[in-house]
């Protein structure tokens, strides 16, 4: 399962996105059964366009049963965080560690 969340983006992502998968609440995509291929290549469209246009965020997760937690995730965008591997568990870091303080 391919799920794509995008918040505070332009129109052409919902239209490009609903074209290749079902729009199961706004801004949520997802298909049950697309390959690594078909999945590249449409992260490649929304890089491309997230370089000329900057605007909210987006987020990418699919099933991969060798990443931590067998679970890929992409992402672009606001608000500035990093997905990290604690232990083989994810976990989310936001900001920096200037911004936290140390």
């Amino acid at each position: 399962m391919t799920v794509v969340v995008t918040v505070n983006v332009e129109s052409r992502y919902r239209g490009f996105l609903a074209s290749v998968m079902l729009e199961i609440a706004p801004g949520v995509y997802t298909s049950p059964d697309m390959t690594s291929g078909i999945r590249d290549r449409i992260w490649d469209v929304l890089v491309r366009w997230y370089d000329q246009l900057g605007n909210g965020s987006i987020v990418m997760t699919w099933r991969d049963p060798s990443a931590v937690g067998q679970q890929s995730i992409r992402s672009l965008g606001d608000p500035p965080k990093e997905i990290v591997d604690a232990d083989g568990v994810y976990l989310v870091r936001y900001g920096t560690a200037r911004s936290l303080g140390e």
